[in-house]
């Protein structure tokens, strides 16, 4: 799903708790492949933007009390593209070792929603999204790749893009 008058953007926020601290022995070949996946994720197509620190990683940003969870936001063209990435790239060898380096979590932990173009997401948002799937399940406002919603379900019309967003989670 491609937003094809290209003012919307697919952000989307993932979450996982480490099965130990990230200077941990346990957690070392995850750490170090960060920057070879973090480049891998800017040259594939599609991608517009990821949080991330000065440091370039968002390893350090711990929004939680619990240390353990990280989080991880990006913003791409499309569902299709940031998919691609995700399931069809060298990514995917990362993400099947993940019981590896992360616990399993029994909640949603990928949040997708399209925002405007240009729109950086913060980490708030972010996990206002989150929260916002865990209750409700997927809607236009916060979706899964099992069940994506089109940019066209999100009533966009009634919301002025360039400013006045309508609805505080855009801000």
């Amino acid at each position: 799903m491609t937003d094809q008058s290209g003012r919307l953007q697919l952000a989307q926020i993932n979450i996982g708790r480490l099965r130990a601290p990230t200077d941990d022995p346990m957690i070392a070949e995850f750490m170090a492949a960060l920057d070879e996946i973090n480049a891998l994720a800017e040259r594939s197509p599609g991608f517009v933007w990821r949080f991330m620190t000065e440091d370039g990683n968002a390893t350090a940003v711990r929004p939680f009390e619990d240390e353990l969870l990280l989080i991880n936001m990006s913003v791409w063209e499309s569902v299709e593209s940031l998919g691609d990435y995700v399931y069809r790239s060298d990514h995917t060898g990362y993400l099947r070792r993940r019981r590896e380096w992360f616990e399993r979590i029994r909640e949603a932990i990928v949040a997708l929603w399209w925002v405007p173009a240009g729109h950086r997401p913060s980490v708030a948002e972010g996990i206002e999204r989150i929260d916002y799937l865990r209750t409700n399940g997927p809607t236009p406002h916060a979706f899964t790749f099992r069940q994506p919603f089109s940019p066209a379900t999100e009533d966009l019309a009634s919301r002025d893009l360039e400013g006045d967003v309508r609805n505080e989670c855009w801000v």
